[in-house]
């Protein structure tokens, strides 16, 4: 699913689909699995569904299965786009667009997401999703 953009005159949403996983389910990951990732990112990130930014929340829908982990602006600490020791330039493609997003959080610890990623491509939509929550995090509530 690409990037789904709607406006209306109370709110902006938006939302795309994503993989993702913890520092430490990464960090847990072995030997095996990471070159497993090579063919398939799903194996390192074993969480998916849809991420929705919606005014006052960021939500990471199934995140817990069938429950939804729902962040406001105070759980987000810090957010960016970079490679890691737990998520290198081998396993996300040579090119920048493979960066993970990596949200600091209060109440999860760090969180690394693929969103809207072409397996083929090596892409994915982590740069504009920066951007859009850093904007999120600097905007006043209720603007």
């Amino acid at each position: 699913m690409d990037m789904d953009t709607e406006r209306t005159e109370a709110t902006r949403r938006t939302r795309g689909d994503y993989v993702g996983a913890t520092a430490d389910e990464l960090r847990a990951k072995t030997g095996a699995d990471r070159v497993s990732a090579g063919v398939s990112q799903k194996v390192l990130f074993q969480r998916r569904g849809t991420i929705t930014l919606d005014g006052d929340r960021l939500v990471l829908g199934q995140w817990y299965g069938s429950t939804d982990l729902t962040l406001r602006r105070a759980d987000i600490t810090a957010v960016g786009t970079r490679f890691t020791k737990l998520y290198g330039r081998f396993l996300g493609g040579l090119l920048n667009a493979g960066k993970p997003l990596i949200l600091d959080t209060t109440t999860v610890g760090q969180v690394y997401l693929l969103i809207d990623r072409k397996e083929f491509m090596e892409t994915t939509r982590d740069r504009e999703w920066e951007r859009h929550i850093t904007a999120w995090l600097a905007a006043e509530p209720g603007r």
